[in-house]
């Protein structure tokens, strides 16, 4: 799965990429030299790891020489510049290619760290942003219109007439609203625009960077997932090796997870996926999927917390917590499977 991660200049995008994917930056946290260096327009993909407590749990249970958690693909995207138009978003293109966009807002205060858009108003920028966004698309709705209206005079097949009907929809929708919200389409007309990737119509996190003691306060919500995160914090958070020392951290900053782990699990949750769990000496590794593997003829399932009751898969499986299940078995979250496979 990939995220794009977008905003404005000195929002802090750069800082939660490095510690999402572990990516260096040089110079020292806040400084103007401490950045990741990237050509004009260019964008930066990294893996970011979902921290899951089930495989700490498993890992713990079995020992074994690997572990492997679920994975996301982060994507630094070009920052937005609200002067650009046209082929000048460069942004646009890496966007595009995303599962998820994460916009990041710019909340926090710092003399240090100009504004392009003057002072810091995060609710100015998400607007600002929105617009950026929904005119990107109604910008290429319109010209795809154009060309159908050219193409149309040879006559149309039922698969245009289709993709026609369904981008006047979103058209007239995105010109009523002027905003991003989750916009609803069934699959014959997601199918007609797919290859539009449209941005309009892929979940959105919303993040915003703010100053330590907003840190614990929630987000205003509008659509789509929003919460606050403190990049600077983050830092912080990322030095203690300890997990109790990191634990600590965050009960006294009035949070119960770091905003790297927030990110990650709102993006999982966002697109509806989940995990299940593979495990044994040489590897515990958790497994993200959306529709069941093809191929296997046979799966043996203990659910996660049949096993951890148990203490070892020897005793649940002497509990008959052990199911056979066939390739028709609809996996759910958190169930440890070993496949048999018909090779």
């Amino acid at each position: 799965m990939k995220v794009g991660l977008l905003g404005f200049q000195q929002s802090g995008k750069k800082t939660f990429f490095s510690l999402l994917t572990g990516r260096k930056k040089t110079g020292h946290p806040g400084s103007a030299e401490a950045r990741i260096a990237l050509k004009e327009g260019e964008a930066l993909e990294g893996i970011a790891p979902i921290r899951d407590p089930r495989v700490d749990v498993l890992a713990n249970m079995f020992k074994p020489e690997r572990v492997k958690y679920a994975e996301n693909i982060i994507v630094l995207c070009p920052d937005i510049d609200p002067k650009s138009a046209g082929a000048a978003r460069t942004w646009l293109e890496s966007a595009r290619h995303c599962d998820l966009l994460c916009l990041l807002v710019r909340a926090f205060s710092s003399p240090e760290v100009y504004h392009p858009l003057g002072e810091v108003n995060p609710e100015r920028d998400r607007n600002a942003l929105e617009s950026e966004i929904v005119f990107a698309d109604l910008e290429i709705i319109e010209k795809r219109l154009e060309r159908i209206g050219k193409e149309k005079k040879a006559g149309q097949s039922p698969q245009q007439v289709q993709e026609e009907k369904t981008l006047l929809k979103i058209k007239e929708t995105i010109e009523k609203e002027m905003r991003l919200f989750p916009m609803v389409l069934n699959k014959q007309e997601l199918d007609a625009v797919k290859s539009l990737a449209l941005l309009m119509l892929k979940p959105v996190i919303w993040a915003y960077n703010v100053d330590e003691e907003n840190l614990g306060r929630h987000a205003d919500q509008k659509d789509g997932a929003v919460f606050n995160i403190s990049c600077r914090i983050e830092e912080e958070i990322f030095e203690l090796e300890n997990p109790a020392d990191r634990a600590l951290y965050l009960k006294e900053l009035g949070v119960s997870s770091s905003g790297l782990d927030r990110l990650n699990q709102t993006a999982y949750d966002a697109l509806g996926l989940m995990s299940f769990y593979t495990v044994g000496e040489d590897e515990v590794r958790a497994w993200t999927i959306r529709n069941i593997q093809r191929g296997f003829i046979r799966v043996e399932i203990i659910k996660y917390n049949d096993l951890t009751a148990a203490g070892s898969e020897a005793a649940a499986k002497s509990q008959g917590k052990m199911q056979l299940k066939g390739r028709d078995y609809v996996l759910e979250d958190g169930d440890i499977c070993h496949f048999r496979f018909n090779v």
